[in-house]
């Protein structure tokens, strides 16, 4: 594949876990993807898997800093001249602590990127792809379990992906006489660094303190290129993979 023919996908959080699994997924299977996160050196990292020079683009981007998104996009186009699909991936996650001991800076923290950024992200998407030739393109918002049912102690987090469900039946809606289709990916438990713990113990709806198990990460790339990949007339509005034997159906 050429990097004319290629497609050009930008990714979110792109360093580690998830992101970086779908950026990697992505490049194998012959896509050109605008790596972004706040950190350059994983970005770069990932950028040496590809296949040639011109199929990874580094684009150090904070993405609670609207202008920063804008750049982003910018950049995007200035390379590839399009972009066919977003996967609105970067987020975090704050202490497990009582509501009434999370200091606001936190939550405002947490609000800033998994809403906010993932806003800014998706209306700079909504920009490009209603003005480039053929108009149109895929958005792909991570979401997550916490998007339907709760951790004990996660409100922040649980609020905002909440709230990215919201994003991506507006989107969806508002996308369709643009020809952009926008669906969320639901991920649980996946191998990443961070969720290395849950195979220690984590804490239950009932108290109690219990391992959980996880899948490769690799996985939930897959779920994203399949996504990526789908013909234009069709969407996955929502796509949930976990590990089979988490406690998720039945939490609480």
């Amino acid at each position: 594949m050429t990097e004319k023919t290629r497609k050009i996908a930008v990714v979110t959080g792109a360093g580690t876990g998830i992101g970086r699994a779908a950026a990697l997924a992505l490049m194998k299977d012959g896509w050109s993807v605008v790596l972004a996160g706040r950190r350059e050196q994983p970005l770069q990292e990932v950028a040496s898997h590809a296949a040639d020079a011109g199929q990874a683009l580094v684009v150090p981007t904070d993405v609670a800093d609207p202008v920063a998104v804008k750049a982003l996009f910018d950049a995007a186009v200035a390379r590839f001249g399009r972009v066919d699909m977003l996967f609105n991936n970067a987020g975090r996650g704050a202490p497990a602590v009582p509501i009434d001991e999370l200091p606001v800076e936190t939550w405002q923290d947490v609000v800033n990127v998994n809403l906010n950024g993932m806003f800014y992200c998706l209306q700079q998407a909504f920009r490009v792809m209603r003005q480039q030739s053929p108009m149109g393109g895929r958005i792909i918002n991570n979401g997550s379990i916490s998007a339907h049912a709760p951790r004990p102690m996660s409100i922040a987090y649980t609020a905002t992906k909440h709230a990215v469900m919201g994003l991506t039946k507006t989107a969806a809606l508002d996308g369709r006489k643009y020809d952009i289709a926008v669906g969320q990916i639901d991920v649980g438990n996946a191998g990443t660094e961070l969720a290395m713990r849950m195979t220690q113990g984590v804490m239950q709806a009932h108290g109690e303190i219990a391992p959980e198990p996880l899948m490769d990460v690799d996985v939930v790339g897959q779920s994203v290129l399949y996504m990526a990949n789908l013909p234009p007339e069709c969407n996955v509005l929502f796509h949930t993979v976990m590990a089979t034997k988490m406690p998720f159906v039945g939490r609480g």
